[in-house]
């Protein structure tokens, strides 16, 4: 099991991920061509979704 400053570590790492793809997404979307974006953009948003689904898994813990 891990410990509640690994699992708030954990957290805080993966908020910080967040927030970089959010942006990266954000910048592909408002090139002048996003089409030619797109696998990296469908990438990222795959990488957001996980990371969220990870994100509250961590809290549910955190949260016992």
């Amino acid at each position: 099991m891990y410990t509640q400053e690994e699992l708030t570590e954990a957290k805080r790492q993966i908020d910080s991920t967040l927030h970089k793809l959010r942006e990266v997404v954000q910048t592909l979307e408002s090139k002048n061509e996003p089409a030619r974006y797109k696998s990296q953009i469908t990438l990222a948003k795959r990488r957001i979704q996980a990371f969220t689904i990870a994100n509250e898994l961590i809290e549910r813990e955190l949260d016992r």
